[in-house]
């Protein structure tokens, strides 16, 4: 929805931590940007699973109440503070922060603002940064992905396993997908994945073996968690790599050390929130290396559905229940 029909920009307002139909669209300026931020008219923010679970309270990080939730967005910088170049006003950028995001105006640091590629959409700039830069940081500087190497993407179809599946064919490697639904399969195919397994399987590290002609995996990349993650660790060669990357399936996996040992395999944490904070150069030159892919063609953000703002719970709900096969974007602009 446009500024024209509404003067005063609105933004979704937590006011308690719950379920997404507890919060509230309401007026909201955030007034003029300060020493070092911009003002950014917002046009497109997606909303991603861990978006919804700060929300609701059900996360690590808990911000202070209230707050704007979201943490990827789109949009054009309107104004700029002090020791920001003017020239930068009218400059089409993106972002992945914490909160600000669900609303018409944001106030952003502009260290943190990326110009986006001209033929770059605010919908895929706004889903771009936070899947596929942890992605990238895990596989590149995590894993060390070599071309030839197999990869094993768990939960494929979500935001950060759909984007580990086009990274991994653009470094050259061979990738096995596993999803749970056949929707899931097509969008994993359409990321470039090699071969794709059901997870739902009762007989899932024959079909990872069999998808990878009986041979073992090089690295995994774990964004579930739960039950998953020791059968996808046995499944390991030697010197094989598992990246642990988040937990969507519910519980922490707990691993007998010694498999460890035996496959002289190693378990890797991907933080990539804390690989920004300690080096900032690299994860900036990651930034500029995506946006490289994308103008090669390599990558391709999927958008599932847009919804316009009024319309935040639904889209929260959506994104939550992780039925979608591609990301749910919340549009703030015609």
């Amino acid at each position: 929805m446009s500024s024209d029909t509404h003067p005063i920009p609105r933004a979704v307002l937590v006011e308690q931590f719950g379920p997404p139909s507890s919060f509230r669209l309401a007026a909201r300026d955030p007034g003029a940007p300060g020493s070092g931020e911009v003002r950014l008219r917002i046009h497109a923010a997606g909303i991603s699973f861990v978006d919804v679970l700060i929300a609701e309270g059900g996360y690590q990080i808990k911000p202070d109440l209230p707050f704007v939730p979201g943490s990827d967005v789109s949009g054009v910088i309107e104004a700029v503070g002090e020791g920001v170049s003017p020239g930068r006003i009218g400059e089409r950028v993106c972002t992945a922060g914490f909160g600000n995001a669900f609303a018409e105006v944001g106030l952003f640091p502009a260290a943190t603002l990326y110009r986006m590629p001209d033929a770059m959409t605010f919908e895929e700039g706004s889903v771009l940064l936070a899947s596929y830069t942890t992605s990238y940081h895990a596989l590149v500087q995590r894993a060390q992905l070599r071309e030839g190497e197999t990869l094993l993407v768990l939960g494929a179809a979500g935001a950060v396993g759909y984007a580990a599946c086009e990274i991994g064919k653009a470094l050259g490697a061979r990738v096995i997908a596993s999803v749970s639904t056949e929707e899931k399969r097509e969008l994993a195919k359409r990321a470039g994945a090699d071969a794709v397994v059901d997870s739902r399987s009762t007989a899932w590290r024959e079909e990872v073996k069999r998808a990878n002609g009986g041979n073992p995996i090089d690295v995994v990349f774990d964004p579930v968690g739960d039950v998953f993650t020791e059968p996808a660790f046995r499944s390991l060669g030697w010197k094989g790599r598992l990246l642990v990357v988040g937990f969507a399936g519910g519980d922490i996996a707990r691993l007998p050390a010694n498999l460890a040992l035996l496959k002289g395999a190693a378990l890797i944490g991907v933080n990539v929130n804390a690989f920004g904070q300690m080096e900032p150069d690299l994860a900036r030159q990651n930034i500029r290396d995506l946006f490289a892919l994308y103008e090669q063609g390599q990558i391709h953000p999927p958008i599932a559905r847009t919804f316009p703002l009024d319309g935040f719970d639904q889209a929260m709900t959506l994104a939550r229940s992780g039925q979608t096969a591609g990301r749910v974007i919340l549009k703030m602009t015609d």
